[in-house]
Formats: C-alpha cells, structure tokens, sequence
C-alpha cells in the first residue's frame, strides 16, 4: 500500500485556551438556574474572555496536552475570572440584539451592504432633505415619524368625538 504525504494545508493548529474557556463556561452554566440560562450566549461569553486572555496555541497533539496542562497551571483562575466577568458583561443589557456570525457571513456581506445603501436611497427620494446618511437617518426620519403619530392620535380622537356626539341616539330607546 502506497501512503500518500499529507501537505501542509491537511494540518491544523488549535488555541488550547478556547478548550480551557469553553470547559469554564459549562461549568458556570451548570451553576446558573434556568430562568438565567436562556439568556445567557455562550459564545459571547467565550469571546469577552478570550479577548482578555493569551492564546495557547498548538499544532501537534504533544503540544496540544502541553498547553492544556500550562493553561490549566497557569491560567485557572485568570480563566475563571474572565468567564464570570463574561457573565456578567453580557447579563447587563438582556434586551440587546446582536446577530451572531456564522462561518458563511463574510460572504454576504458586499450584498448587504448595496442593499443597505439602496434601501437608504429609496428612504431620502421620499424626504423633503435629501441629504440622508445612515448617521443622521434617525435625526430626520423620527421628527416625521412623530409628526403621523400625532396626526393618527388627532385623527382617532376625532373619530371618538363624532361617535359621543352623535345625534343617532338621541331619539333611542337606551339614552338615559
């Protein structure tokens, strides 16, 4: 049997740290009760700490168990502070949105943004100032938005009047 020579493309390196981060993050999960847990993103946990942490890098399976033992050493209780801070950056704002990447974002992104843009267009064609930036887009467009609130409110209290005054029921069998 002929072995073909692996290329250098077929082999990997890895950051230990994100293993030693994702084994912490579990860890205090388990702790939380549940009516927390649904709120909670592990990967937006995992990314505040390793931001705040070294990376261990390895490319051998040797050297992968090396850095986890030196992580593990070294770094336990930086790793354990950093997740719980994690926790706790995240766990400020439940409310926030954020839309997570995936391995295929970048792709789209050239596509978004003309749509973005287009949609940008269209919006100023229908404003009296032309001049819209997505910086100022909230600046121009809420005073409008709250110009046709106050009219629909205007216009629904119109309706409410008409309907109290009306000479319909003057005649009726059920006025009072």
């Amino acid at each position: 049997m002929i072995m073909k020579n692996k290329s250098e493309n077929d082999y990997i390196n890895r950051n230990v740290m994100e293993v030693l981060v994702s084994e912490e993050i579990d860890r205090q999960i388990n702790r939380l009760p549940s009516n927390i847990k649904k709120f909670i993103s592990p990967i937006e946990v995992a990314t505040y700490a390793l931001n705040r942490l070294p990376a261990l890098y390895a490319s051998s399976q040797q050297g992968y168990n090396k850095q986890k033992i030196r992580g593990r050493s070294e770094y336990s209780v930086k790793i354990t502070q950093e997740v719980r801070k994690g926790f706790a950056a995240i766990q400020k704002d439940l409310l926030r949105s954020s839309s997570p990447l995936t391995a295929d974002s970048g792709k789209d992104l050239d596509r978004d943004i003309k749509e973005a843009k287009a949609a940008l267009q269209e919006l100023a064609d229908y404003l009296p100032k032309k001049d819209l930036t997505w910086k100022n887009v909230v600046r121009l467009v809420k005073p409008l938005l709250a110009e046709l609130q106050d009219q629909d409110d205007a216009q629904a209290n119109a309706r409410k009047v008409r309907s109290r005054s009306s000479t319909m029921w003057e005649d009726s069998v059920h006025k009072k």
